[in-house]
């Protein structure tokens, strides 16, 4: 879910993280557009030409089947969202006036969010788009392109207009995606299409009804369909091959009934046909059998992320959202990490948990670092760089997990990565240089500890239901702050150093600093004036640096410092910091463990959510200087087969697309399998 001259090992370590950035040709362009909060880079596939043609197939198979889910994410964030799609392409590629005014500009601009959210909802604050351009503007817009546009049976051109109206425009009409605010009810308010015309009470009783306490290996209730009422009734609507979304499920079942063909294993194809079966048939228990499976299958070159994942976008965390991610194995950086998952049990029984939360085996951790191939659903063009799965508690607990990082995305998120932030907000020279010798590998370092280690540790009490279940809207950003803090404690341990991954302490010091002035000053910047932190990881952030700052004051451990009218947070002991982490972690996992809802809500509520006007304001203005978009997501590359008069691939060539605009009408073109309503 970041050089100087060190001995071997570090260099090592450095080199595979660095790698692809190091194999960059000058003349690739890594940041190709930019818009509104956001930046569009692109990635390369080094080890394209590596690959024979079987796996090459593979990976075209799976990239295929990964885009043909893309119409599933933007219906999953909003029943309207294929529809605002659908109409703004129209106008992009028919519009037939004036498109250098600074008014078709600003409409681009808005279209080319509603691509990059995946829908009418910033993919992180989950808050509604406010166009630049008005509603007159956008009726001539609509009046002088070619169209067609997608009117309702017997509905007027004008009624269409008007229709579409409240859906931009209107600040009030679904103003959020995901409203995670206590106060309210969270499914009614939330904007996503995961529930309709249904209450959290009504959901809440629906799932516990269907439940038996008695089961030691539940099924993830609920998270590959909507729930709605229907004559009076609650009921689910599965999303499946002769269901919901049923069209484009299928073209995805189409591509993975190919890549059987070129599976690198017997266990990778069971994996596949239990997969098919899965979205065949939406039955949940299949889904688990192909986890287990999938968790299993760690001996292949070519292995990928595919189905409904994740459940951020969930305020319930019921529902996951459509994703996948296909990956090439990076051997020689996942042998030189492959020291973490071999010491995962140390880890694990030096954890500063009570023994009652610890985990007696840790079973099955794997690690990968990968080349990605392609990104789709709610990994495109937003991504992640660390990925651990699969979710289902005991799933993990019995059969282990596997964790990637994405090393060419971390490579191109680095090569765009300039130091002004650094310069703006890191304190004194010190911690400047300190950052610029050991941050980047800090950061990477202490992602995949997040992952790897963070996620596969602690356990449930007896008798403790999931997370999602006793924690609620809480459960997630409880999680990714329980895995934070795991890396975070571990990352100041000599044991890195005796297992040869670091070379000086000072590593974890520059991930200590640059943690707490993301978590304290520098995230705030992704948020506008009056707004509160929504987003599960950010929260996390904020809670725990807040936390640790507000507990170690007596101790002077983090200090405020106004330097030049700036404000600077500075780590005075990163010792006694340590000691706080491990104490939050303690904490954090009582919590989980033990289910304890009050005190989630109080930690989040009281330390994640608040923000402090007068520093946001001052964050905004230092930041607006710097002129570096506080958001980036990734172009793929495109895949063209080359196919003989037989019929057959004879090869696959691999080609880096440069216009946001052109690829974004070209998977509408291609990949667009649902109606507007669904």
């Amino acid at each position: 879910m970041k050089l100087k001259q060190f001995g071997i090992l570090m260099l090592l370590f450095t080199m595979f993280f660095n790698g692809c950035v190091q194999s960059e040709s000058e003349d690739f362009e890594i940041q190709v557009d930019r818009f509104a909060d956001i930046r569009i880079l692109r990635y390369r596939v080094p080890q394209w030409d590596q690959l024979n043609l079987r796996q090459k197939k593979l990976v075209y198979y799976l990239s295929q089947a990964a885009l043909s889910g893309r119409d599933i994410i933007y219906d999953q964030n909003n029943k309207y969202n294929l529809l605002v799609r659908n109409t703004l392409n129209k106008i992009v590629q028919g519009y037939q006036g004036d498109r250098n005014s600074d008014e078709f500009n600003n409409f681009m601009v808005y279209a080319k969010r509603v691509w990059f959210a995946n829908g009418i909802h910033h993919h992180y604050s989950t808050l509604k788009f406010k166009p630049d351009f008005t509603k007159t503007y956008f009726k001539h817009l609509l009046e002088n392109s070619k169209g067609p546009f997608p009117l309702d049976a017997n509905e007027s051109f004008e009624e269409f207009i008007n229709r579409m109206n409240p859906i931009i425009f209107d600040d009030s009409f679904m103003p959020k995606r995901v409203n995670l605010n206590p106060k309210d009810d969270i499914i009614a308010t939330s904007a996503n299409n995961y529930y309709d015309g249904v209450t959290e009470i009504e959901v809440e009783k629906f799932y516990k009804d269907l439940q038996d306490p008695n089961d030691s290996t539940p099924i993830w209730y609920g998270l590959n369909s909507r729930v709605a009422k229907e004559n009076g009734q609650v009921v689910e609507k599965v999303w499946k091959s002769n269901g919901v979304y049923g069209s484009a499920i299928d073209e995805i079942i189409g591509w993975l009934e190919k890549a059987k063909t070129v599976a690198e294993s017997d266990l990778q194809r069971e994996g596949f046909d239990l997969l098919i079966q899965y979205f065949q048939s939406g039955d949940l228990r299949i889904w688990d059998e192909y986890n287990m499976s999938w968790v299993k299958d760690t001996g292949n070159d070519i292995d990928y992320i595919l189905g409904f994942i994740e459940v951020y976008g969930d305020a319930k965390g019921y529902k996951a959202s459509y994703e996948s991610v296909v990956q090439i194995k990076d051997f020689d950086a996942t042998a030189r990490m492959k020291v973490l998952s071999e010491n995962g049990q140390w880890f694990e029984d030096n954890a500063p948990i009570l023994d009652d939360h610890r985990r007696e085996q840790v079973a099955g951790i794997s690690y990968n670092v990968v080349t990605v191939g392609m990104l789709g659903g709610d990994t495109s063009p937003s991504s992640p760089i660390g990925i651990n799965l699969p979710n289902s508690n005991w799933i993990r607990s019995n059969y282990g997990s596997k964790s990637v990082s994405l090393g060419n995305i971390i490579d191109a998120y680095d090569a765009a990565k300039g130091e002004g932030f650094l310069k703006e907000f890191a304190y004194s020279e010190e911690e400047i240089t300190l950052s610029k010798e050991y941050g980047s590998l800090a950061g990477k370092l202490h992602t995949a500890m997040h992952e790897v280690l963070g996620h596969a540790s602690g356990k449930l009490e007896d008798g403790i239901k999931t997370p999602k279940e006793e924690l609620k809207s809480y459960a997630s950003t409880i999680e990714e702050g329980r895995a934070d803090l795991f890396g975070l404690y571990y990352i100041l341990d000599p044991k890195l150093i005796d297992l040869g991954l670091i070379e000086s302490l000072d590593v974890g010091k520059a991930e200590y600093n640059g943690y707490i002035r993301n978590g304290l000053m520098l995230q705030l910047r992704r948020l506008n004036m009056g707004e509160e932190i929504e987003e599960s990881h950010m929260r996390n952030r904020s809670f725990i640096s807040q936390w640790v700052y507000e507990k170690g004051q007596s101790d002077n451990v983090i200090e405020k410092k106004i330097k030049d009218g700036k404000t600077y947070f500075v780590v005075n002991d990163h010792e006694k910091l340590r000691v706080l982490f491990g104490e939050l972690l303690k904490e954090i996992q009582r919590i989980k463990s033990q289910g304890d809802y009050e005190a989630a809500k109080h930690l989040v509520e009281n330390y994640g959510v608040k923000v402090d006007p007068v520093l946001h304001q001052e964050v905004l203005d230092r930041s607006a200087k710097l002129n570096i978009p506080p958001y980036s997501g990734f172009m793929n590359p495109h895949y063209e087969p080359t196919i003989d008069a037989n019929g057959d691939i004879t090869d696959i060539k691999i080609s880096y697309p440069d216009n946001f605009v052109e690829l974004m009408l070209s998977y509408d073109k291609n990949y667009s399998f649902l109606g507007v309503k669904n």
